[in-house]
């Protein structure tokens, strides 16, 4: 079966749509699992037009349900006065026993359920959760010194490239 290509030459099947880069900077990552949305025919159209934004996004589990708030999903012009409200809260697809084993890990005290990325997976829209703990103000200012640090030994070895 041929595979759809976007424009990039990438495949368009796990294209994605939205990155939470600053999840990574504000959590130290514990566990990372996949959920399906709940979403409008509007809403995926708007996430095909590369519409969507997750970094204010965060997840609440509520009555046994785990639920996606704050994220902003573009409208989608075509679909008038059935379109869709960009900001409102919406359910994610998660098994029970994923659920509640996350509902006992967020009662300990200091992790978060965050959005790291949303794409597409085989023609279904899909999220991709963090289990997090907040990083404290000096794991922040280590993890911008090792950037600073990879960026500068980069620049290094091209220079080093470039002369040789």
């Amino acid at each position: 079966m041929a595979t759809k290509k976007d424009k990039k030459g990438g495949d368009d099947r796990f294209r994605d749509v939205a990155r939470n880069r600053r999840a990574f900077f504000e959590y130290e990552i514990v566990e990372r699992l996949e959920a399906g949305m709940v979403l409008t025919g509007s809403e995926v159209k708007g996430l095909r037009g590369r519409g969507a934004t997750i970094a204010d996004a965060y997840v609440q589990i509520r009555a046994g349900e785990a639920w996606l708030v704050g994220a902003h999903i573009s409208e989608f012009d075509q679909a008038g006065v059935m379109g869709h409200d960009p900001r409102r809260t919406r359910k994610l697809l998660l098994h029970r026993r994923e659920i509640e084993r996350l509902a006992s890990a967020l009662a300990e005290k200091g992790l978060s359920l965050v959005p790291l990325r949303m794409y597409f997976k085989d023609g279904r829209a899909k999220i991709e959760l963090g289990l997090g703990r907040g990083k404290a103000m000096h794991d922040k200012r280590r993890t911008i010194a090792e950037r600073d640090a990879r960026r500068e030994a980069d620049r290094a070895i091209k220079s080093v490239r470039r002369l040789g």
